[in-house]
């Protein structure tokens, strides 16, 4: 039987970096994991077992951490574009790079409303996100957001959906909307100030999920990315994911007592899981 080699890449998984920034006034830690994958020549690795052309995923993380110390400034957008760059100018027989970040966030402790100039907080679970894809012709950044936890416990709603013998769903005017929201996007402008940039997307997502009339998740979805278009040029288009994190009314009358929207069980699973892009026209 013959076969043909149809794609082929490879890189270092899960580097994981700390770095202290260290201003005359205060630090910055900054805490990221690192992907690099590679793709171009490589087919003579799989098919001759000859490794001349493949540059040692050890190498490439090594890489990572001494290009840090230099060009990891300021945004995680900025630091990927340069790896990119980097791998693909040094290795002729790389055809595209793709470096994907994803950073922890840390925050400075404040006390009496001042920031201590060292002392930071985590255990957020949410991400700042990157990934940059570099070839001879064209470069592409899609950076977002991951496990953002948001909840507003009052205008949602679900009603006039389909009900079926097997609908045991009530319908509802009130109730809890929780979602563990996803984004990404992808930005038409590389010279952008992208730390800026990143904070104001967060920013509008969350005041349009927030002082959003929801009618469905759905509703609320489109209403975020088209907030995210409208306030951000620099956008060319977003997908979001939101999975329902469901609250569900318990059931007090058993009990003999009315629950007044007050008390719910929390649900990991299973859970409604919805999805949308949405791009300029």
């Amino acid at each position: 039987m013959k076969t043909i080699l149809k794609e082929n890449a490879y890189g270092k998984n899960a580097i994981n970096l700390s770095k202290i920034i260290r201003h005359s006034t205060h630090h910055e830690f900054r805490q990221i994991s690192v992907n690099v994958s590679l793709k171009g020549d490589f087919e003579t690795a799989h098919t001759l077992g000859d490794n001349s052309k493949i540059l040692p995923t050890d190498t490439q993380k090594n890489t990572v951490y001494a290009l840090a110390k230099d060009h990891f400034t300021d945004s995680i957008e900025n630091f990927a574009l340069y790896l990119a760059n980097y791998f693909l100018a040094n290795n002729p027989q790389v055809s595209q790079a793709t470096v994907d970040i994803r950073e922890l966030p840390w925050t400075r402790m404040t006390f009496d409303g001042s920031p201590h100039s060292h002392a930071f907080v985590g255990g957020n679970s949410e991400k700042h996100t990157t990934t940059v894809t570099q070839n001879r012709e064209n470069t592409t950044v899609v950076s977002g957001i991951q496990d953002l936890l948001i909840l507003k416990t009052t205008d949602s709603g679900f009603e006039g959906y389909i009900k079926d013998q097997f609908t045991t769903l009530r319908e509802t005017a009130d109730r809890i909307l929780g979602t563990q929201c996803e984004a990404s996007w992808e930005y038409n402008h590389q010279g952008a100030d992208f730390t800026d940039l990143f904070t104001k997307i967060r920013e509008t997502l969350l005041k349009t999920f927030a002082h959003h009339k929801s009618l469905s998740v759905q509703q609320t979805l489109l209403a975020m990315g088209e907030a995210v278009l409208n306030e951000v040029p620099e956008v060319q288009e977003i997908s979001l994911k939101l999975p329902n994190k469901h609250h569900i009314l318990f059931n007090l009358e058993q009990f003999g007592l009315e629950n007044k929207n007050e008390i719910f069980i929390a649900t990991d699973e299973p859970y409604g899981y919805i999805t949308g892009t949405i791009t300029r026209d």
